[in-house]
Formats: structure tokens, sequence, C-alpha cells
């Protein structure tokens, strides 16, 4: 007995030391290029962190000298006192500015934002647009500040993934690198936009990246927390919100009601969403009836901006006033219903006009409006069971951009965040769970997602969809000379017969064409002109397509569970 022991700890002591001796060597091999790993993290965190606190110190100040407010907490107030062709020019000027500078620096007028961000994540490496997007930052920071009624989280996003990019191609970073390196810059520039830390860590990992592996969370974390001190050292630590008092939820009968608030707000943040997409559509239909020149879309918005402010000035900008009124129940239900309807207008109005921005300080606004409204009914129906009407406007403020964003766990936190009200969890979560669910069976998952399913970008089916998209049929196929090579003389019995694909297709419409006729291999040709004959150049197998979809789903599941 005392001989089986005392081998079992000689073994025990044996395994102890080679597992330090391979953590040792783990250490020496790997050590230095990971801190060199997380050192480039915290550069691109600091560097996207100044990017965000300079956007945002842009809008400030351009805001301020176009509109001649002091105090830019309370613009909206200060509207009501200019004159009515003030509140018409600066925006119709400022969109007219906006369109001159896509049309020149993008090839097709659009504004770059996170949905690009996600397929620059899911396609092409972590890499995005830089001319493009350097464009979309100046177009989004002239929009901001001219009265453009969207957000700036959108802008901060993709000028994070610019500076990211930039790096990733200096180092030739390969893909897991670039995208971690990719979530590294948008936690940062989201912490330093919100002051949300933990927020802008998982945004990154939620939103952007849409996995939550380990070896990019320690990055991810390093740059997140640069682009918090680089926001704590300018505002210090203090939250967006000012809550009046701390809120209570009264004991557990309260729950129902914010089960019901959770689908109220879902069905909002659907149609705050197909709002804007039908929006887009009829502006992309009057645009092309009238073909009208696409740098003049955002000034005509601008104008539609402009008279809805005449009356309404709380759709100006991000609309922190109106959100903050909202939270501290300043405003009447009619005006709470009435803003929100017109919110969403003038959001739809602005992204339809490609004058940029983003959509998640919208949805803050439209989602604590539609809270408040709901809370006055709810506190009035049954008062003696019911908290502050507060509350509702907060877990509804998180409700709907949960369900915009299709992000509910870095939704939740960045509503902590944002207000530093911890008390209320229970309420907010139970909305938010509900919202999301809710909002995205009725959508493509979320907003962004939505987008690029409407360009024909699969991002929301999963890896096994947008995949496809990575493979053109020219890189995989078997050129003539191979020694594999597919006979050539049934490859233009093939052509003939109409069954070939053209170099430049990828393999999301290959694969469909082997299923659809069977065969072991298709042609791939290079179409000339009308009447000229196809050019062969090799032959896309079904075995060859396969193994290569088949590889590049097990190096995404690899990097998802590293």
């Amino acid at each position: 007995m005392a001989k089986s022991v005392g081998s079992f700890l000689a073994e025990s002591v044996k395994d102890a030391a080679t597992t330090c001796k391979g953590g040792w060597k783990v250490l020496v091999d790997r050590g230095p290029s990971q801190f060199q790993f997380w050192l480039i993290a915290l550069l691109i965190g600091i560097a996207a962190g100044f990017a965000a606190l300079f956007f945002r110190k842009g809008i400030d100040w351009l805001q301020a000298t176009l509109y001649g407010a002091e105090d830019l907490s309370v613009l909206h107030s200060f509207a009501n006192t200019l004159p009515w062709y003030m509140l018409l020019i600066i925006p119709t000027v400022g969109g007219l500015i906006v369109g001159l500078i896509l049309h020149n620096f993008t090839p097709d007028g659009r504004v770059r934002s996170v949905a690009d961000v996600i397929e620059g994540a899911a396609l092409h490496e972590g890499r995005v647009e830089k001319r493009a997007g350097i464009a979309s930052a100046f177009a989004s920071l002239i929009t901001l500040s001219s009265g453009g009624s969207t957000g700036r989280e959108g802008p901060v996003v993709h000028m994070a993934g610019v500076i990211s990019s930039w790096v990733s191609d200096r180092i030739k970073a390969d893909g897991i690198t670039g995208r971690d390196l990719l979530g590294c810059a948008v936690a940062a520039a989201v912490s330093a936009s919100f002051n949300a830390p933990i927020a802008g860590a998982l945004f990154a990992l939620e939103v952007v990246l849409r996995h939550f592996a380990v070896h990019a969370f320690a990055p991810i974390v390093i740059a997140s927390v640069a682009g918090t001190v680089i926001n704590r050292l300018e505002f210090g630590d203090v939250t967006e919100f000012h809550l009046p008092t701390a809120s209570a939820l009264a004991f557990y009968q309260e729950l129902p009601a914010f089960l019901i608030l959770g689908g109220l707000c879902g069905l909002v943040a659907v149609a705050l969403m197909w709002t804007i997409f039908w929006a887009e559509d009829m502006a992309n239909h009057v645009q092309e009836e009238l073909r009208m020149p696409r740098w003049l879309r955002p000034a005509i918005s601008g104008a539609l901006l402009g008279i809805l402010a005449i009356w309404f000035p709380h759709i100006i900008g991000v609309g922190y006033e109106t959100t903050s009124a909202a939270l501290t129940g300043q405003l009447m239900m009619h005006e709470a219903i009435v803003f929100a309807v017109l919110k969403v207008i003038a959001v739809s109005i602005t992204m339809a006009g490609r004058m940029g921005g983003g959509v998640f300080s919208p949805s803050l606004m439209v989602g604590a409006l539609t809270g408040l409204a709901f809370g006055m009914i709810a506190t009035a129906i049954f008062p003696e069971v019911s908290g502050s009407t507060t509350l509702y406007a907060l877990a509804g403020l998180g409700a709907v951009a949960a369900a915009v964003l299709g992000a509910p766990i870095s939704t939740t936190l960045i509503v902590f965040e944002l207000t530093g009200d911890w008390q209320t969890g229970l309420a907010v979560m139970v909305s938010v769970s509900i919202s999301t669910a809710l909002g995205s069976r009725l959508v493509d998952r979320s907003f962004f997602l939505t987008q690029l399913e409407r360009r024909n970008v699969h991002v929301a089916a999963g890896p096994q969809a947008y995949l496809l998209c990575m493979f053109g049929a020219g890189d995989v196929m078997r050129k003539m000379d191979d020694a594999r090579a597919a006979p050539e003389e049934r490859c233009w019995e093939m052509i003939r017969e109409g069954t070939y694909i053209d170099a430049s297709a990828t393999l999301e419409s290959a694969l469909p064409l082997f299923d659809a006729t069977g065969v072991p291999f298709v042609p791939v040709v290079v179409l000339g002109g009308e009447n000229a004959q196809p050019e062969l150049r090799g032959a896309l197998f079904h075995v060859d397509a396969l193994r290569a979809y088949n590889r590049a789903l097990a190096e995404t599941a690899a990097e998802e569970h590293s």
C-alpha cells in the first residue's frame, strides 16, 4: 500500500515537472510574440480612443459654432430661440457638403458604418475600406454637427476599423490577427465614446467579431481599458445620463409589466428598422426616377430635416437632451409619444439621405420615450404595485437599443454604464431579453445584419453561408495544364450545353449548380463580348469546392473555440 502511494506521488511529481517544462517552453517560444501583440493592441486602443475623443470634441465644437449654443446639453431648447431660417439652412448646407464629400471620395456615395466593419471581420480578414472610411468619418462629423438625426457610434466604429486595417496591412497580419486587432480598435472606440469599458469590450465580441474566443478577450479588454482612460482623462469618471434617484422595483409584482414592455419595445425597434429601410428604398427609387445626382441626395434630406426642426428642434443631432428628459420623467405622455414618432421619421430621413451616423443613440432616445409613455400608463393603472416611471424609461432605453443592435449582453451593460444605475438590472434584463427575442425574428437578427442581407452579404446566417462568398471559382479550379485537369473535349461539350461558370463567380453560385446538374465538374470560362466565344480557363471539381469549404469551416471553428 505504501509502495502504491509512493508510486502515485512520484508520478504526480513527474507529471507536474513535465507540465512546468512544457509551460516554460510555451512562455519562451510564444511569450515575446504574445507580448508584442498585446502591445500592438494597446497602441491601437490608444489611437482609436483618441480618434473617438477627437470626433466627439469635433462635433461639439462645430455644433456650437453653427448653432451658437454655449451649453450643448440644452441645444434643443436653445434651438427654439433661433430664427426659423437658420434651422432650415444649417442642415441643408451640411447635407450638400456631405454629398460632395461622399461623391468625390467614395465609389458609391454611401457612408460606411458598423455593418461594413462586421463585413470586414467576416469576409475581408479584419480589413475595411480606408479612403471611403475616412471620407465617411468627415461626412458623419458634418452631419451630426449640422442637424443630422443619428448617432456617433457608427462613424467611430468604422474609423477605428480604418486604424486597425492600416496596422494589419503594415504588419501583414493574417485573418485571425486582423480580426482580433479590429475588435481591439472597435472596443476602444466604443469605450472612449461612451465611457463604457465593459460594454465596449463585449460590443466588439458580440456584434463585430460575433464570437467570444478566449484568445481575443485579453487584447480586446486591454484596448477597451485604454479607450476608457482617454475618455476619463478628458471628461472625468461621469456617466452620460444622470437619473434623479435610485429607481426601485416594487417587489416582484411589477415584473409582468416589464415583460409586456419588452414585447412592445421589440415591435418599436422593428418599426424603426423597417421605416429606415423603406425610406432608403423610396429614396433610391426617387433618385433613379428623377435621375438625381447622388451628391444632391444628402442636401435634400438635410432640407427635410430642417423643415422638421423648425417645429420640433429635439430631432437635431444625437438627442441626449430629450433622452435625459425622458429618463428623469420631465416629459408628458403625449410629448413622449410624439417625440418618439418624430425621431423615427428624422432618423429615417437622415439614413435614407445617406448623410451618415449610427442608429444606437437614436434607438436609446426612442426606447426611453417608449418606456416613459408605457410607464405612465402602467403606473396609472396599477399605482399600488408600481415603481417610478423613470424605471420604465430606463428599461425601454435598453430594450429598443438591444433589439436594433442585436446585442442583448453589451446593450444591457452599456445601459448600466451610461446611467450608473446598477440596482435595476432585473427589470432591464427582462425587457431586453424579450425585445431581442422578438425583434430578431422579424428582421435578420439585427439592423446591421439586415443591412448586409439587403446587399446580398449573408453574414446573418453564419459562417456556413458567408464563407462560400470568399472563394472564387477561378481560385479553386484546376487549370487545363494540371495533371488532374478535366478532359478538354468534355468541357467544350458542357459549354455548348450551357453548363459552365464564370471565373469571377464564387462557390455560392457554383455549389447549387453541382446540386442541380449532378456533374463532377463544371468548366470555368471567361466570357467575351456578345458574339465572342468563351475562353476556357479550367474546371471546378465538386470535390475541390467541398474541400475548400470544409477547410474554411474548420478554420473558423478553430478560431472561435481557441
